[in-house]
């Protein structure tokens, strides 16, 4: 027994050292560390999840693939999504508890106002809500649950340990680059989606443990499920710049799908925000059924349609109607609250859309079908750079796609253009920002807090206190001012032992001045009540040594006086340990220039 405690007694000291180096927002090594913990936590994951979905669609579906939904018979065809509704209707009615949104938008969310928090109860129904989507037909893809269920192992695993929630949030964002790294077998690219998506920075200290997440998540993916890639990409050659007119039409082309793609979207989830989330889920269960019975080819994530679609399989009429219906059964689908991604099926409409400016090509320059699939390709990235605002990730996952350098220059140029056509010309933001508006929340990013997130409250506190009752002999004063320590701060006690107020010692200290001043003997001075004597006094707020220097401020903004630091700020009482102080200026250090 006495050896346990002394254990216990060990591993929290060294988890209190740790939580006090990673609230520096230079740990490099401890951060480096657990984000290469988070990524083989959240590969886990998500070989689990892709097990279940990718061995369900086997037993399910006829033939070979776990995607081939059109052997499937009409009926059969129409009872799948109908089926998968009814069951997400269950699932939400049983558990959202107003959880409205779920994937990436969600954890954009949870990072801008919750700290990256995720809960117990959102890994889950992410989990099965997702399977159950995917299963059943909807028109979603994968790499939204992958994401939300990486970031929230990376959220679960630093709340357990009571991590600061500056590193939380590095290991959100690792988690988040290990879903999508698992999803295409494209690190890079999951480390710059987190970056530029989730994060919204690129820092040293975010960038390090961001990217070992990435390599472990791929390599459980590839040492459990394989290596093959995700889609099958043809050879091909940027053979000459007469086809620059062709690049720059495919930009204006998919930038306006994606504009589309986002009205349509948050049209129907602002319109339907009054009816109740498990009879939007039946309904988008419904509609895509009649949408499949048509288009068996848009139901799923859809990737076995877009391979044919890189491999010229599909005459342009068909490309024209499933550019269509995806974009209708999406559409639904999402904006009706199917808790599954975006990313699968703007890949989809990418395809679908590259591939017939691919036929324009072929109709001009006599190109093979090797060139629908290079158009095609390109159209992946620019859907996904213009609908999600992310051109750099998009841009990494086509070259990580392709490992052929001739992508980059003409990708580089359709990416921009469908950007710009969706920003600027049609002003849309990303589908994740309007998921997020639509259902009533709001996302700003602001430069300073940024910076006052990525650093943990115990980096800047001052520990030069000293807590104490509030009548002390002139003996203990005196002591007090010249202690060699060099206390800073007076923790002041109330006669029921309960903390009531904080005085700067310069305060005691001038106090003493004035008595001595007045030439009386120490005989004469007796006790001294520091509540009673004239000095500036602060009335103190507890904040949690988990929080970050944003927390800080916004109690300073709420007119805060002096904040001490404690474990919980939730659970305080008179024998709690106290590890500092934390003043308003303190903060405006951390971010304001040296000069």
């Amino acid at each position: 027994m006495q050896i346990n405690r002394k254990l216990q007694n060990k591993w929290d000291e060294t988890l209190e050292i740790l939580r006090f180096r990673l609230a520096r927002p230079d740990a490099l090594l401890q951060l480096a560390v657990l984000g290469l913990v988070t990524g083989f936590l959240a590969g886990g994951v998500i070989v689990l999840f892709r097990f279940l979905v990718e061995g369900s669609q086997d037993i399910l579906l006829p033939g070979k693939g776990s995607e081939n939904y059109e052997k499937l018979s009409a009926g059969l065809r129409f009872l799948f999504p109908l089926i998968s509704g009814i069951l997400l209707a269950l699932l939400f009615y049983k558990s959202a508890k107003g959880i409205r949104v779920l994937g990436v938008a969600r954890v954009m969310e949870r990072m801008a106002y919750h700290q990256g928090y995720m809960t117990v109860r959102g890994f889950f129904l992410q989990f099965f809500g997702a399977a159950i989507a995917i299963i059943g037909g909807h028109s979603v893809g994968r790499e939204g649950p992958h994401v939300y269920l990486g970031a929230s192992a990376g959220s679960l695993f630093g709340q357990y340990f009571k991590l600061p929630n500056n590193s939380v949030r590095t290991l959100v964002a690792s988690g988040a680059a290990a879903g999508i790294a698992a999803s295409f077998n494209t690190p890079l690219a999951g480390v710059i989606f987190a970056l530029e998506v989730i994060m919204m920075e690129y820092t040293l200290g975010s960038f390090i443990p961001v990217m070992l997440a990435a390599v472990a998540a791929t390599s459980l993916s590839h040492a459990i499920l394989g290596n093959a890639p995700a889609f099958i990409i043809p050879d091909f050659e940027f053979t000459s710049f007469a086809e620059l007119p062709l690049l720059l039409l495919l930009g204006v082309v998919v930038g306006t799908g994606a504009a589309l793609f986002n009205h349509l979207l948050g049209l129907i989830s602002r319109k339907t925000q009054s009816i109740e989330i498990w009879w939007r889920v039946m309904l988008a269960g419904l509609i895509v059924a009649f949408i499949g019975l048509l288009y068996p080819e848009v139901l799923g994530i859809g990737y076995d349609s877009v391979n044919r679609t890189l491999l010229g399989g599909f005459s342009i009429s068909v490309l024209l109607a499933l550019t269509l219906a995806k974009l209708l059964a999406t559409s639904v689908s999402i904006g009706l609250g199917i808790p599954g991604g975006m990313i699968g099926p703007a890949f989809f409409i990418g395809a679908t859309l590259g591939g017939i400016i691919g036929y324009l090509a072929s109709y001009f320059f006599g190109f093979d079908a090797s060139h629908i699939g290079f158009y095609a390709l390109l159209g992946m990235g620019a859907m996904m750079g213009a609908s999600l605002q992310a051109p750099l990730a998009a841009l990494t996952a086509i070259m990580e796609l392709t490992y052929n350098p001739g992508i980059i220059m003409p990708g580089m140029l359709t990416i921009v253009i469908a950007q710009l056509t969706a920003s600027e010309i049609f002003g849309k933001q990303s589908l994740f920002i309007s998921m997020l508006r639509s259902n009533g929340l709001d996302y700003d990013i602001n430069p300073v807090m940024q910076v006052l997130r990525g650093i943990g409250v115990a980096s800047v506190l001052d520990n030069h206190t000293v807590r104490l009752t509030h009548i002390i002999s002139y003996e203990s004063a005196t002591s007090l001012v010249n202690d060699e320590s060099h206390i800073e701060w007076l923790l002041i006690n109330n006669k029921d032992n309960k903390l009531v107020m904080l005085m700067p010692i310069a305060e005691l200290a001038k106090y003493l001045q004035v008595l001595m001043s007045e030439d009386r003997e120490e005989n004469e001075l007796g006790e001294i009540d520091l509540l009673e004597i004239p000095a500036k006094r602060l009335q103190p707020s507890p904040i949690s040594l988990q929080a970050n220097l944003q927390q800080a401020h916004d109690k300073f903004e709420e007119d805060r006086e002096v904040l001490y630091v404690v474990f919980n700020e939730n659970q305080v009482d008179d024998n709690t340990r106290i590890y500092g102080i934390i003043t308003e200026e303190m903060i405006e250090r951390a971010y304001k220039p040296k000069k």
